[in-house]
């Protein structure tokens, strides 16, 4: 396990964490390269059925990134985001994943340097935790 790096999917929105990620890249700014980035209109439009499928094809952790509230681009998306995201991290341990391999966080367009903590800092919590084995999932339902 010392050379388990985990999966982590990043559902980012388009206005703002995307465009940090891509500030991060430009200021050449080292990330975590199985960081897999999500590009979405909007924080507020992430489903938690797509978190759940991203673990049930092999994310060991999931980040959902948005603008900061009080600047969605669709007004309010984050907060949608926010208030559906509680209630869900809350649930996860009814399906057997760790709360800690969830993640919901702002980044705005500018702030690369955060991007590239957030990500960071999700990365080394998910490999402190080691690989996810969700119960009643086959191995190769997961990866077909």
């Amino acid at each position: 396990m010392d050379n388990f790096e985990p999966v982590i999917v990043a559902f980012v929105c388009n206005w703002c964490s995307y465009a940090g990620a891509d500030k991060a890249g430009g200021q050449k700014l080292a990330y975590p390269s199985n960081v897999k980035l999500v590009r979405v209109m909007c924080s507020g439009r992430v489903d938690p059925q797509f978190v759940m499928q991203a673990f049930r094809e092999g994310a060991d952790g999931v980040m959902v990134l948005g603008c900061h509230p009080g600047d969605c681009h669709y007004r309010t998306g984050n907060m949608k985001a926010q208030r559906r995201f509680v209630l869900f991290e809350k649930m996860l341990g009814q399906f057997g994943i760790e709360k800690e391999r969830f993640m919901l966080d702002w980044v705005a367009a500018g702030e690369g340097k955060k991007f590239q903590e957030v990500t960071t800092a999700m990365t080394a919590r998910v490999a402190a935790l080691g690989p996810l084995h969700i119960n009643g999932f086959v191995e190769s339902e997961v990866t077909a």
